[in-house]
């Protein structure tokens, strides 16, 4: 096979969810039972069609295909290897097994969920167990294949790879990656159906790559790869990493008979490594220079430097995002109200894929071809780099006056001992995590607000309505600490970028989170300043209904930047001292409200977390010292709480415990209270609330189900720490399920105290 490149511009992936969400709207129709299976497929299908055609008319070459999903790629790759669980296999229909695996549903738990490596994306872990035997089932991959072909689109086929799909599985017999022979013939096989079905090329993600792996583990890639490029009939193999370099992977690589490997120059690859690696000479080059993860214009001058460096090293070379497109929104087409010099900063998925074209050009046509548009590119780095909004000496010279002492409250037992005198609580208190449902009323009153149907005065005085219902519910439940549900609130992030200076909130830049749920990341692109009070008002008018504890629901510095866009142009942990800052003003002036509960919301904590271990402990310096910053401004009789949720706890509990949060909810239905012991094996001794029910699930659970999870959790917890609660916010769950769940949660409680 020749190892000339029939390709110059390129992306990783592409989204799914339709750039009006058209996607998830039809699933979530299909869940409600308004439109069929067919209808569904016609909508995917009519989603695939227009953005493989976009695609091409932007200048791409080859075009990534069989990225599209109907929840998750993982997921996909479990269906596509026969490896869904075996309580999903009564359930007839294909696409309902499917969305049980991904959901749930009455009677079958879903899969465990947690983040795509550092990103916001989440993914369903697949379960492998003694029954589980591998068998090829590669429809959905060659019908988006026929697909693409048959418009004329040059396709290649994406499907996660072996040692990434292995590695980021659970394994009841061990480790998973031993089950590898048994999986790889049915790569084999893939590969040969896909070249008979017309395919030049395959790609084969393997982001596990990029992360620390042992010499047994690159020993194993290497064998993977060299048995796989030595099968028969079969596509080119491009093998992708991303979110970091490959390190010590790449000459491994570069070593098998693989046609080529992508590289992701963005997050820390250099042209050094490449050019160490002598045997890159034969193979294809994919070198990712624009910013698959965020939305920033590339620097052409600087990318077509790393790319002319690259020429001498490598067979060919081609132009490509550092990753997927999926982390990014579609288009600034759908964005009408952002001001014309920050648009210009801006690249979203269609204008990303303009500057691999540009950038390919440039490379292979010469700079004269492109002049005027990379004129346009310079001019608007110029113009970023001198905006007077980007600094503000205030704030600067606030945070420069802070000593160590910001950071720091009085040891925790003796804020116990205060807290226990200030709050008056059962043993095993209940309490929820914030949100309560984002009911379609409460939707349409915040619609009509935008469009100006309705005044700012009474859109408050609805959302007041509805934090009395959540506040009567609560108490007729005898729920003991309360929340006021966050009616007001669109996204924990968005509410607080739109009431802080320094970000903008886009109006339609969606991107997928999970399955159907789809977030607006803001863009933070200046320095972050507080004007006025976010959130008293609310806190305040829900504590005037109750005599019992209402909490201030607040979101953390770490989250606010792991959910936003955030400037490039400086350290991160320099902006994320700026958002901590904010943070602490609003947990003072709740306190000064008569607010005793205050909740700091870290659920991204583990999220950031670089990839390599040699990275992780400055991270963790300046992701604990930002949290400490925000909540350390109030007395010690204010009792401090934090959430986080559906990650990978082990790598950070230290972290949770220097937090130093009076109490952490923390997911852990899914996982089945495993996070519990890694707190303790960490000398954990601060309130914990471990999640008692999945609330990503539409499963009510019983009192017993959750009795017992509380009875799991007290083998760990002591009592005097232990906490009840659901394992995350309730908005995106019904409100009859809720109250349901929540009485057997309360009731729960009740039985075991």
């Amino acid at each position: 096979m020749t190892s000339t490149a029939p390709f110059t511009a390129t992306v990783l992936g592409l989204p799914r969810i339709g750039p009006k969400r058209e996607l998830k709207k039809a699933v979530e129709s299909y869940w409600a039972g308004r439109v069929d299976a067919g209808e569904l497929r016609r909508v995917a299908r009519d989603l695939r069609t227009a953005q493989l055609t976009a695609a091409v008319e932007a200048g791409l070459d080859s075009v990534p295909v069989g990225t599209f999903s109907y929840y998750d790629q993982m997921l996909d790759t479990a269906v596509l290897f026969g490896a869904l669980p075996p309580r999903v296999a009564g359930i007839d229909d294909p696409l309902d097994a499917y969305f049980a695996a991904a959901r749930g549903n009455a009677t079958v738990e879903p899969l465990e969920m947690t983040k795509w490596f550092d990103t916001n994306y989440h993914y369903l872990v697949p379960e492998l167990g003694a029954e589980t035997e591998f068998s090829l089932h590669p429809d959905k991959l060659l019908t988006e294949l026929a697909e693409a072909i048959q418009l004329g689109v040059p396709a290649r086929p994406v499907v996660i790879g072996p040692l990434t799909f292995l590695k980021l599985a659970k394994d009841a017999a061990g480790d998973p990656l031993a089950r590898v022979d048994a999986l790889l013939p049915h790569y084999v096989e893939l590969l040969r159906q896909l070249a008979t079905a017309g395919a030049g090329w395959v790609q084969l993600d393997e982001p596990v790559l990029v992360t620390d792996l042992s010499a047994d583990e690159l020993a194993l890639a290497g064998r993977v790869y060299s048995e796989l490029s030595a099968a028969a009939d079969r596509p080119k193999i491009l093998v992708a990493t991303y979110f970091g370099t490959p390190g010590a992977a790449l000459p491994v690589l570069a070593s098998t008979g693989v046609e080529g490997i992508a590289v992701d120059f963005v997050a820390g690859t250099t042209v050094d490594e490449v050019a160490a690696v002598t045997t890159l000479g034969t193979k294809v080059l994919v070198a990712g220079v624009v910013d698959g993860r965020n939305v920033w214009r590339a620097d052409p001058d600087k990318a077509l430097g790393t790319l002319a460096t690259l020429l001498g090293s490598t067979g060919a070379l081609v132009v490509s995002t550092s990753s997927s497109l999926l982390h990014v929104p579609y288009s600034l087409d759908a964005e009408s109200d952002i001001d014309p010099t920050l648009r210009s900063w801006l690249a979203f998925g269609a204008e990303k894929i303009a500057e691999v074209r540009l950038l390919a050009t440039a490379l292979h046509e010469g700079t004269a071809v492109v002049a005027a548009d990379l004129a346009t590119a310079r001019a608007a780095l110029a113009s970023r780099a001198a905006d007077p909004r980007l600094r503000d000496d205030t704030v600067r010279a606030r945070l420069s006056a802070l000593g160590e002492s910001a950071t720091r409250r009085s040891p925790a037992a003796e804020r116990r001992v205060l807290q226990a005198e200030r709050l008056p609580l059962p043993l095993l208190p209940t309490t929820t995590i914030g949100s309560y449902p984002q009911t379609p009323a409460i939707r349409k009153e915040r619609a009509a607000l935008v469009k100006g149907d309705i005044t700012p005065e009474q859109y408050r005085e609805r959302m007041r309505a509805e934090i009395a219902d959540v506040i009567a519910l609560q108490e007729k439940l005898g729920i003991d600490v309360l929340v006021h549900g966050e009616p007001e609130r669109n996204d924990m992030v968005q509410y607080f970028a739109e009431q802080l200076h320094g970000f903008h909130s886009t109006a339609n830049a969606w991107v997928q989170s999970y399955g159907t749920r789809c977030v607006r990341p803001p863009i933070l692109f200046g320095d972050v300043t507080r004007t006025r009070p976010m959130t008293v008002e609310w806190i305040e008018y829900a504590q005037s209904l109750t005599d019992k504890l209402v909490k201030g629901m607040l979101t953390g510095p770490v989250t606010i930047l792991a959910w936003s866009f955030v400037r490039d142009d400086q350290p991160i942990e320099d902006t994320a001292r700026q958002v901590a800052l904010a943070i602490r003003d609003e947990t003072v002036d709740l306190q000064a409200a008569g607010i005793r509960v205050i909740q700091v919301d870290e659920p991204a904590l583990r999220e950031l977390l670089p990839l390599r271990a040699e990275d992780k402990a400055n991270y963790l310096e300046w992701a604990v010292s930002a949290f400490r910053l925000s909540t350390a401004g109030v007395s010690d009789a204010t009792q401090i709480h934090t959430h986080l949720c559906y990650s990978e706890f082990g790598e950070v509990i230290g972290a949770i415990a220097e937090l130093d949060a009076d109490v952490t909810s923390i997911e852990a239905a899914r996982s089945h209270m495993e996070v519990l012991d890694d707190l303790n094996a960490a000398g954990f001794a601060l309130g914990v609330g471990p999640g008692v029910y999945d609330i990503h699930s539409p499963r009510v659970p019983s009192v017993e189900e959750i009795t017992t999870s509380l009875r799991e959790a007290l083998e760990a917890v002591p009592a005097e720490r232990l906490w009840v609660n659901p394992d995350c916010g309730l908005k995106t769950r019904g409100p009859a399920e809720v109250e349901e769940s929540l009485r057997n949660m309360v009731a729960a409680a009740q039985a075991v105290r």
